[in-house]
This record gives C-alpha cells, sequence and structure tokens, in this order.
C-alpha cells in the first residue's frame, strides 16, 4: 500500500541514520511516548541501528499498560455479576487482574462480549433494557472523544443501563513525572501523533520551556520516527528546547477542536493512579457531576480488596523506562504472551510483547537463548 511503503522506504531510512550519525556528537537518551511507537522501534530494529551513545527509551504510553491492578479487578468483579453485559476492546481481555483475567471470567460463564466502538456497546444497551451493560473506557485522549460521544448518544437515547468504568489517562502529566524522577534519565521525548491529533501540542510546551527539552510529534512509521529522532539531536545538539511537528499530515497545534469540546463536556480532570507508577495528579478523566449516572464505579460500589502484583514481575520499572524487559528473569520463561505476568506482555502495545514478538530474549549464564 503506498501509504506505507513511502514512509518505510530503506533508502530513505539509511539516509535518515547517516543524517542522525552526523549530528550526534555526544549521548543523548531519547524517549518514545507511545507503545504503538516502542513496537515500530523494535520490530524494525531502530534502536539497534542508531549511532553509539543515542540511546531509546520506552515509555509507559500503552493506555492498558498503565491500567491499575485495583481497575482490573473492579471489572472482573462487575463482569461476574448475572445482571451485567460487560464489554470492552479485545486487547484488555487478557490483562491479570489479582486472579484471573476477562477471558478466564467469560469462559466460566460471564457474558463478557468485544465491541469495536463504546457505540457498539451504547446498542446493546438499546436492544436489553433488562440488563446492565458496562464500557471499559481504557484509553489516552485519543479514546476519550468516541467514550464521551457514547455517554452523550446514551443521554439523548434516555438509556438508565448504560455506563463506563472509566480509566482514562493524560499523557503530558505523565511525561512531567517521569522528568521529575530522581532517576530520570530522557532527554528529549518523541511524543505520539494520534494523541496530539486530537489535543494538538500546546500542552507540551510548558514541559519543554521548563525542563528544558526537546519534544518532536512523530508518527508511527520507520521514516516517522528516524526523522523525529534526527529533529531531536539537532535541537539537543545546538541547546534548544522546543516542540516541533514531525507528523504533520495528521497533526496541527490546536488539534480537534470539535473532539475536545466533546471531552470537555463529559469528563472532568482528576488524579489517576498508574499501574506500576503510582498517583499522577491531574492525570486522568473522569466523568462530570452531570454524567455521573453513567459511571460505572458508582453504580457497582466494590465490595472486596484488590490484589497484589505478580512479585517477579517489574512491569513498573519497564513502564517507567528505568529497566527493560530482558532484566526481567521471568521473561521468556515464566511469562510469555501464552502465560503473561504484568500488561505489558499481554497488550499489543506493550514493551514485553514488542521485544518477546521481535525475538529480543535474555540471555541464560551469558549465553543468549
Amino acid at each position: 500500500m503506498k501509504y506505507l511503503s513511502e514512509y518505510r522506504d530503506p533508502a530513505l531510512a539509511r539516509r535518515l541514520l547517516e543524517q542522525i550519525a552526523a549530528a550526534v556528537t555526544r549521548p543523548w537518551a531519547l524517549m518514545e511516548v507511545c507503545g504503538g511507537q516502542t513496537h515500530t522501534v523494535v520490530r524494525q530494529g531502530i534502536d539497534e541501528l542508531l549511532p553509539d551513545g543515542l540511546r531509546m527509551i520506552h515509555g509507559p504510553g500503552c493506555p492498558v499498560c498503565v491500567t491499575p491492578l485495583e481497575m482490573i479487578d473492579r471489572a472482573l468483579e462487575i463482569a461476574a455479576r448475572d445482571d451485567v453485559v460487560f464489554t470492552s476492546y479485545g486487547d484488555m481481555l487478557r490483562v491479570p487482574g489479582s486472579g484471573s483475567h476477562l477471558l478466564q471470567l467469560r469462559a466460566r460463564g460471564a457474558d463478557v462480549r468485544v465491541v469495536y466502538s463504546p457505540l457498539d456497546a451504547v446498542r446493546i444497551a438499546a436492544e436489553r433494557p433488562d440488563r446492565q451493560v458496562v464500557f471499559f473506557a481504557v484509553g489516552f485522549e485519543t479514546t476519550a472523544p468516541a467514550n464521551a460521544m457514547a455517554v452523550l448518544h446514551a443521554h439523548r437515547l434516555g438509556l438508565a443501563n448504560f455506563s463506563l468504568l472509566v480509566s482514562h489517562v493524560l499523557v503530558p502529566p505523565a511525561m512531567t513525572a517521569i522528568l521529575d524522577a530522581p532517576d530520570c534519565q530522557v532527554q528529549g521525548f518523541l511524543a505520539a501523533g494520534h494523541v496530539c491529533a486530537v489535543m494538538g501540542w500546546t500542552e507540551y510546551e510548558p514541559i519543554a520551556s521548563r525542563y528544558r527539552v526537546p519534544i518532536v510529534v512523530t508518527g508511527f512509521e520507520p521514516l516517522d520516527l528516524l526523522e523525529g529522532v534526527l529533529m531531536a539531536v539537532r535541537q539537543l545538539e545546538n541547546g534548544r528546547a522546543e516542540v516541533q511537528n514531525q507528523y504533520v499530515r495528521a497533526v496541527h497545534r490546536a488539534g480537534n477542536g470539535a473532539a475536545q469540546d466533546a471531552i470537555r463536556r463529559v469528563f472532568r480532570v482528576g488524579d489517576r493512579a498508574w499501574r506500576g507508577i503510582g498517583t499522577i495528579p491531574a492525570s486522568g478523566l473522569m466523568l462530570a457531576a452531570e454524567f455521573a449516572g453513567y459511571d460505572a464505579e458508582l453504580r457497582f460500589p466494590a465490595t472486596g480488596p484488590s490484589g497484589r502484583e505478580h512479585p517477579e514481575c517489574i512491569a513498573g520499572d519497564i513502564l517507567r523506562g528505568t529497566r527493560v524487559p530482558t532484566d526481567c528473569a521471568a521473561y521468556g520463561i515464566g511469562c510469555t504472551p501464552r502465560t503473561p505476568l504484568g500488561a505489558p506482555m499481554v497488550s499489543a502495545e506493550g514493551t514485553c510483547a514488542a521485544f518477546y514478538g521481535a525475538g529480543r530474549l535474555a540471555a541464560v549464564d551469558g549465553r543468549p537463548r
């Protein structure tokens, strides 16, 4: 397909790699924020082709991975109810909670359904007035407009049996938390192009200015990422810290105004817990008071305590970018896509899944497996 092949041209990739190598004069560390970008970086071997001293740090940009254990356990508790149809995107079904995951719950008879849009869940609620229909609203700013529209549509239809279990997180506060961490090694960011297509990049400008880090809004194809790396390196080498847009074919500074209006109408910003990271102030979206009747957490109060993460899993360190999957003793042995111990091995955008899918296996006694 032309729109893919023109951003995967090997000759252009080599030229960009040569330009990056010529620009680098000292060690630098860049973080790609989005899990989709991480998969391209790892699958295409971009991080291994970069010149010595230029390092890619894989960030927490997988919303499935950062959904806290407590929220997964809440989803399992709600989905187990006889009066509930629990709906979700497919990538959430195998994320482990304290004792099981949604796919196992479905195998035991729970009505857990994969949908392709939150509007599918609204349709089910309209067709099944005898059941409570819950949609697991997980994601960054990218998926928030569709979830907001689902609430507005249910409201117009007068549906009293539809609700959202909301675990939305916001990217800029997470970037700030990473930069504030005492062990932070990040000197520049490749920002997620799909998030910025919705929100624009004005929120990133104060971060670049305050922390003196370049931020380059970047797409997801190999040439997008290589050009984004080149733009960030040139800023670092020149002592600049600005927001630049590599993803010009999809992103504008102001973003999508209609999508932002829907988010502002339905949601309010509040503190949110991130799996493996902890609570980040003002980093999540919650339903506004006007739409509290659609909040599944209020409709189905928790009745049991949440458990603990698997003791062998180092997902928190991986999500913060301080360690990589091959540092984990369980990686590729006790933790695989078939038997995941943590969310980064489950999600299509998880760093562990990216490493495993690319065949990057840890060494055993100094010998590659």
